[in-house]
Formats: C-alpha cells, structure tokens, sequence
C-alpha cells in the first residue's frame, strides 16, 4: 500500500500558486497480530480445560462408571499440556515475527530514503544543467529524441514533453547522425558549430555528442551537449571584418607608397641626373662645389625616401625575402666600391677582406642583403672622421649550423653600453639631442634587424666608448657551393711590403694575402718598411705617398727593394697620374679600394714589364667613352614619358657615342619597332615601366608578339624603372625584358647595361 507523507497532505491546502515541495512516500508494513487477539486465543484453551474437568466431576457424583470419569479427567490434562506446548511454540513466533518485522521495517524505511535521495540528486542535476544553459539532448539509434532538457525545449519553443519522438530535423536543427561505421572502437566523439533559428535571431552552439554502441545489446544512443557562443561567433566576425578593413587599408597604403615613390624618384632622378652631366662640363672650383652639394642632399633625401618606403613596408607586413642564388664575394666587392668615394672624400680608408672558404654561392635574398650592408656600411663611413673602416666575411661552420657572417668594423666615436640595444629601435640614434652631429632618422639599424631576422639571421653589435664600433650580422649558408677552386695556399712563397698610411686598407690586402699562403708585411713610411725588404718580392705603395717623379720608389729601390716588383694602389682621383707611374719603374696598378680576386690576379701574373691596367672585373663600372665596338655607335630607343629622364638618359649615350630616338608612351614604342616602313633597326631599347597610353609591360609583350609572327630576331630592351624591388625585376624579365635598369639613372651605369645588351 502507498501511502502520502503528512507534508504532501498539508501542503494540498497550500496556495494554488506555490511551489508543492517534493512527495515523500513511503511502503507500509504488513500489519501485526492485535495483542487482544493473542490473548483471546491463549484463554480459549483454559476455558477447555475446566470445562472437562467439571464434567468429570459431574460424572463421578452422578454415579457414573468410573473409567467414564478417568477419561474426562485424562483428556483435560493431555489438553492442557498440548496448549502449554502451543503457548510457548506461540511466544517463539511472537518474537521471530516481531524480529522479522522490524528489520523489514528498517529496510523499507532505508530503501525509500535512498530513493528519495536518488530522485533529489536528479532533479538537482538538471536542474544545474539547465541553470548552465547548456542544451542536453540524447537521441536513439535512428535520430528521434529520447530525452531533451528545458533548456533546449524553450530554444525551440516546444514543450518538453512533445519532444521525444521528434526529430531535430523537425525543430529546425540542422546536425546529422553519426554512420554506424564510425563505432570501431564502440565509441565517436564529435563536434561541430550549429546555427539554430530563434525569434531573437540565429544563436551558434558548440555542438559536442558521444555515439556510443553497447559491446553487448548493440544499442546505440547519440547524447549530445550544446553550449552557446553566439558571443564568440559575433566577436570572430568582428575580426573578420575588422581584418578586411585592414588589409583594404595596408593595400591602399601600399597603393599610396608606390605612386608616392614613382612621384618623388621620377624628380630626384632628373635632379641628380642633370648634376652628374652639369659636373662634366667646365666649372670653375667654386661651381664644381655647388654641384656636389646638389649630388650630396639629393643622395642623402633619396636615402631617406628609401628608408621611410622600407620601413612602411615591413609595418605592413608586406616584406617577403626572395631567396635566389647570389656571390657573397661580388655583393661584398659591389657596396664597398659603391660607397668607396663617400670615405675617400673623408679621408678615411675602406677595405674588404672575404676569407678562401667563403662559399661561391649561397640562396638567399640578395637584395635585402645587399640593403643591409650599405646600411651597416654607410653607418661606419658616417660616423668615422679618422682610420677607416673593415669589411670582413668568413665562414662559420658547427655540427649543427652553416652560416656566412659579415663582420663591419670602424674606428668611429663607439657607443655607450646603454645605446647599444637602443639603436635597433625605430627612430632611434645614439645621440639623440638637437646638437648632434649627425642627421638621420634613425631607421637604417631598425629595418637592417628587421630584415635580417626575416632572413633566418641575427644582427648584434660590441662597441667601447671612444674605440670604435663592431656591427655582426649572420645569415644561413643555405645551399652553399664550394669555395673558389685553385685559390688554397696559391701565394705560398710569395712575400709582399705595404706601405700605406691607410691602416685600415693596407690590413685587408695583407690578410687577403697571407690567407692564400703569403706572407706581407705592413709599413707607413719608408724607414719603417726598410727593415721588411729581406725576401720581399711585391711592394705594394698608396699613391697617395707616391711623389709625381717617383722619389718614393727610388729610396725603396735604394733601401733593399732593388729585385721587388712595384704596384701603386690609386684612388680614382689619382687616375690621371698612370702615366708618370709608369715612367717612374711601377709595373702596374691596382685600384682603391682593392677586391681580392683583382688581388691575387695580379701577384699571380706579375713581373710585367710596362704599367698594364688590370683587366675589369664584373661590377666595375668604367668612366663615360665612346663604343669601340661601333664605329657610329649604338642604335637606342627610349621609351620615357617625364621629359627630364628621357632628357638625361638621351644626353648620357649621345656623349658616350650613341644614336638616340625617343618616344613619349608604350603604343609609340611598338610602332617605332614594330612599323614596316621603318627602315632602321634599334640595336637597344630603354622602356619605362609606367607611362600613358600603353605602360611598359603591355609595351613588351606588344613587340614579342610581333616577333614572333615575323620571325624577326629580339630586339634587347631594358626596363627602367624606380622600383628596385627583387620581384619586379622577375616580373619584367618574365614579360619578356632583357635587363633592368634602376632609377635614379646612374650615367656609367646606364651606359655598361645598354652596350652590355649587344656585347652579350
């Protein structure tokens, strides 16, 4: 029988809008033998008993026989012992059934209070659950929902009792059943982002459900728990959108950089231009200055514009390396003839020594590489007045990495201990107040580290106060060939004399030497090269010691150097004294500052009789000349639309010897090429890349093609062009273009790359 708890039963008087509190019901006992029916049953006997015995008293009076009365009597005693008996087997039942009963009791009152407490460990489970918010549906084999809490019935609006059967289809929910053939191991844990329509608008749920097969029924049950994060969803497309407007402005700001670099280099290429030409023509001294005061500013503000347009690319994250094969020894040789002018007009030397095991080539970028030594480079020259500065690169091998590491040493003022981590930071310098020395804008050192670590490199710098500065950038030999063959120990036996105020420039040719198997000597006068002269077979002498009839060399001749083969180092101020070198005994020359392979070339094939001058090495650039190859020169086309450019461009090969034609726009270019009533073939064309009407590129292609169907042999073109970036030279030379040419024009430059084209 169940009974209601006395709390169930007061509460049914309760407010109609209260909350009944949960029934607590407990099984009633089996109900006891009343005591008054024991005792009815134990007097029934007695009242037996002396029933008998008085009829056998009756018996005997009546004159009864008397076995009749012993019967009676007989019967009422064996009466009265069996009931004794049945009392006491009673009272054992008494007592084995009250035992019994109370332990049932006790268990009875136990299992409903587990029950109970069962049924309240539930009801507090989901009801946390559904305080979380989070949905909880579990679903059978087939997809129909088994059992789904509040939370998910108000979502969908629907009550929860009209949810089993259902299907999550059905509610507007879209998430599939998990195949059968996924339960290999019995089990599948998935998970996924679920929209669900609401009246408020879609809502996203992180949709997590176990499919689980049971080892031994097979059943399978899909339970599934939900958790909102529409927040989060929201949050993510903020992103997104956020990304989108950023990306859109870095595009637009990239668009902006290029027009603004095209603007500014298109005047800066005709200032600096029109200074190199005006500085060929006659000046007096005081003019001459003025114009290497306009070549000078225009230098440093293209430099600038560079480093700003550097620096706004890789804060827009558009800095990508470009690795391709490159010479280590060419670009290192390259920049420090390139920058050689900017220290000799200080008075400072500038030297480059590349150790024997520096790889050939190595694949890496080498514009970027080549941008950090002019910056590490030009930073010494800058701030060097007195000594000169190194160029170092070796080879750094471990069992674990291969690395090419250059090393720029200078005898400049040198950093205090606190300014050396300061100075890679953007728009910083080591001295910072309005009366340095100095200009800049501090961004040279922040894009080097930059572009640097983009490499897969580290830049670091040691310095003491007044003792100069050692600036150390690595990057990996990646993919590195073998060092130049033949060059291991090919001076042995030779023994060479410097003499040289030129500290620094006179080391570089010296460990050059001794590290292919020479030995040398260094001396900055004459009385201290004297005792140098045992053995000597080169003498090297700065021409800037060297008097104009030779006495030098004379007092060396005098002093021991007798047998030595001279050599005079000259800077190219100091060209125009070849001649009255050669009259004076120097068998030839070589050219500040000295590469090394121009180096060993010459100890290598010395012992000429007359002064020779070397023969050129790629990467120098000889003065302006007319082409020895043809007798009128060269046929060019140059395809320019800013007058002051073409102007410059045309000017420089007709002093070297040229015949020029220019046109203002691409579409002009392919009809002066490609007309068939031109009777005159260019031998070079020099094509602008942006220009109106048709741009350079279209421009290229356009004469390709027309080549193509007339089986006409390719004209060279040049692209000309102030972007100097790595990936628009391969864009322009897949388009078809022969070489490019980087503005600001350089005179020398531009002449080498035209007649380099019909050369090749």
């Amino acid at each position: 029988m169940i009974a209601e708890s006395d709390s169930q039963q007061a509460n049914k008087g309760d407010d109609v809008d209260a909350v009944p509190a949960p029934a607590r019901r407990f099984i009633a006992a089996p109900p006891l033998v009343p005591e008054q029916q024991l005792a009815r049953q134990e007097s029934l006997p007695l009242l037996t008993f002396v029933a008998i015995m008085i009829l056998a008293g009756l018996a005997h009076l009546t004159g009864a026989p008397i076995f009749i009365s012993l019967a009676l009597l007989a019967t009422g005693l064996a009466g009265l012992g069996l009931h004794l008996h049945a009392r006491r087997s009673a009272h054992r039942t008494v007592v084995l059934l009250d035992e019994t009963t109370a332990r049932s009791r006790a268990e009875i009152e136990t299992l409903a209070d587990r029950m109970w407490e069962m049924q309240e460990s539930e009801e507090r489970f989901r009801g946390l659950i559904d305080a979380l918010g989070d949905l909880v549906i579990h679903r059978d084999r087939d997809g129909y929902i088994v059992y789904a809490n509040k939370v998910f019935a108000d979502l969908v609006e629907t009550d929860q009792r009209d949810l089993a059967g259902k299907t999550l289809a059905e509610l507007g929910v879209e998430v599939g059943i998990v195949p059968d053939a996924a339960f290999s191991d019995h089990e599948c844990l998935s998970s996924t982002d679920v929209a669900i329509r609401t009246p408020s608008g879609p809502r996203w749920f992180s949709w997590i459900e176990l499919s689980v097969r049971d080892k031994e029924s097979g059943a399978v049950s899909h339970r599934a728990i939900a958790r909102d994060i529409t927040a989060r969803k929201r949050a993510e497309s903020s992103l997104i959108t956020a990304r989108e407007r950023a990306e859109y402005a870095s595009q637009a700001k990239s668009r902006f950089l290029a027009t603004v670099s095209h603007e500014i280099r298109t005047p800066m290429n005709g200032i600096m231009g029109m200074a190199r030409l005006l500085a060929d023509t006659s000046l007096s001294p005081e003019q001459q200055t003025y114009v290497g005061a306009i070549s000078t500013s225009a230098s440093a503000l293209l430099a600038l514009i560079e480093d700003l347009l550097d620096y706004s690319k890789i804060e827009a994250g558009r800095f990508d390396p470009e690795p391709q094969p490159m010479s280590v020894r060419e670009i290192a040789d390259n920049i420090i003839e390139l920058l050689a002018a900017r220290a000799f007009a200080k008075g400072i030397g500038l030297g480059c020594h590349v150790e024997p095991d520096v790889p050939q080539l190595i694949t890496a970028d080498p514009g970027r590489v080549r941008q950090v030594l002019l910056n590490l480079i030009g930073n010494a020259i800058k701030f060097t007045d007195s000594g000169g500065v190194l160029v170092s690169v070796a080879r750094a091998r471990t069992e674990t990495s291969d690395r090419i590491c250059f090393t720029i040493t200078d005898t400049g003022p040198g950093l205090r201990e606190e300014d050396m981590e300061r100075i890679f930071e953007e728009f910083e310098q080591a001295d910072g107040t309005s009366t340095r020395t100095h200009g800049g804008a501090g961004l040279g050192l922040a894009i080097s580290k930059r572009l640097v670590a983009a490499m897969g490199g580290t830049i670091s710098v040691s310095s003491r106060l007044g003792q100069g500065s050692e600036f150390v950038f690595e990057i990996p030999a990646t993919e590195a060939t073998g060092a130049p063959q033949g060059q291991q120990n090919v001076l042995a036996g030779r023994r060479a004399v410097i003499l040289s105020r030129n500290a620094i420039e006179a080391d570089a040719i010296a460990r050059t030497i001794r590290a292919n198997g020479g030995t040398a000597g260094i001396a900055t006068t004459v009385a201290q090269a004297v005792p140098l002269a045992e053995g000597c077979d080169v003498l090297l002498v700065d021409a800037a010691i060297e008097e104009s009839d030779g006495r030098v060399l004379k007092r060396l001749r005098q002093s021991g150097f007798s047998d030595c083969e001279a050599i005079t180092l000259i800077a190219p101020t100091d060209r125009g004294m070849l001649g009255e070198f050669r009259a004076s005994g120097y068998a030839t020359f070589l050219a500040r500052p000295v590469r090394g392979g121009t180096l060993l070339r010459v100890l290598l094939t010395s012992h000429a009789p007359a002064l020779t001058q070397p023969q050129p090495e790629k990467g120098r650039t000889p003065a302006l000349r007319a082409s020895s190859g043809r007798q009128q020169g060269l046929s060019v086309l140059i395809a320019e639309d800013n007058d002051i450019n073409a102007m410059l461009a045309r000017a420089t090969l007709l002093k070297a010897g040229h015949r020029v034609k220019v046109v203002g726009n691409g579409k002009a270019a392919v009809e002066a090429v490609t007309s068939a009533g031109h009777k005159h073939r260019f031998d070079v064309v020099l094509m602008d890349l942006h220009m109106p009407v048709m741009d350079g590129l279209d421009a290229i292609a356009a004469i390709r093609r027309h080549e193509e169907e007339t089986s006409a042999p390719p004209v060279p073109i040049m692209v000309l062009s102030a972007d100097s970036q790595e990936k628009t030279r391969h864009a322009v030379l897949a388009h078809g273009a022969s070489g490019f040419v980087t503005k600001p024009l350089d005179p020398d430059a531009l002449v080498n790359a035209v007649e380099g084209q019909v050369a090749a």
